[in-house]
């Protein structure tokens, strides 16, 4: 029985044994999923001897995905081009690594809001770490002009430079809002456990798509805002659906498909957990 894993440290909060459970059931497949929580000092050693330990391959997340982007063997173009790799494969015998978070990202975006895409497209990225490369890059392969916004202005100026998009610091937000049809928060802020993301929409068109990369909570309070004043939003929950097909077809084979009753059941364990 083939057997693939989601790793980080630490684990228990990951919904990934829950969808790749649910494809594995639905479509006929023998297989398992597990999540195996490994501090960094555990984790190379680990996927080096990723077969030994009895998996084909697996999901890696936070903090294990630049790490795992050194250790393999080869790695695909989106990997690549945003520096981390959060699936992991075996080849050959060989360890390969790929990103499919870009994947995750615009999918999610193409299916809770067609036809984004306006003529003359404009997002604005809040945020400059690793969601925000999977975005930018994302963006990019679509011809989109990106505007990356960050409190501190010298991580934004590296993201911006790296794919050829534009770096301004926190201050410069309210006068970029105007001109944005996507506004992504891609920072942690809002997630249950943070502090909230301090943004007045209110210079933001009411066309413009409001897209949060958080899924807990499922509603953040900017996305609240945003929907309360008639924007169409997307949570990030659809993002960690929408990428998790990738690996499930390198390690198990066939044809996993985000169906509405797969956001159901994820849904309905989130609220569960939220309100406990």
């Amino acid at each position: 029985m083939k057997k693939a894993c989601v790793m980080g440290h630490p684990i228990a909060h990951s919904r990934s044994p829950m969808i790749h459970g649910y494809w594995l059931k639905t479509l006929g497949i023998e297989g398992a999923y597990e999540a195996k929580d490994l501090r960094p000092d555990e984790f190379v050693p680990f996927i080096s001897n990723l077969a030994a330990n009895g998996y084909v391959g697996g999901n890696v997340t936070v903090p294990h995905k630049e790490a795992a982007y050194r250790a393999v063997s080869a790695r695909d173009a989106a990997s690549e081009a945003v520096g981390a790799v959060n699936t992991l494969w075996l080849e050959s015998g060989k360890l390969m690594g790929g990103n499919s978070d870009v994947h995750g990202f615009i999918a999610n975006l193409d299916d809770r809001a067609p036809g984004w895409n306006v003529a003359g497209c404009r997002a604005l990225v809040l945020g400059a770490g690793g969601a925000s490369r999977s975005a930018v890059y994302a963006f990019q392969q679509r011809g989109i002009e990106v505007h990356v916004v960050n409190r501190t202005l010298a991580r934004a100026q590296e993201l911006a430079q790296r794919f050829g998009a534009r770096a301004y610091g926190w201050n410069d937000l309210a006068k970029l809002l105007p001109r944005a049809d996507v506004l992504v928060n891609c920072t942690s802020l809002g997630m249950t456990g943070k502090e909230a993301l301090q943004v007045d929409l209110g210079p933001l068109n009411r066309s413009a798509v409001v897209y949060d990369i958080v899924y807990v909570p499922l509603e953040t309070a900017l996305l609240a805002q945003a929907r309360q004043r008639g924007h169409r939003t997307v949570d990030g929950l659809g993002m960690l659906l929408q990428q998790a097909g990738f690996g499930f077809r390198k390690w198990f084979g066939g044809d996993p498909r985000v169906m509405p009753e797969l956001r159901q059941i994820v849904e309905a364990d989130i609220l569960a957990k939220s309100s406990k």
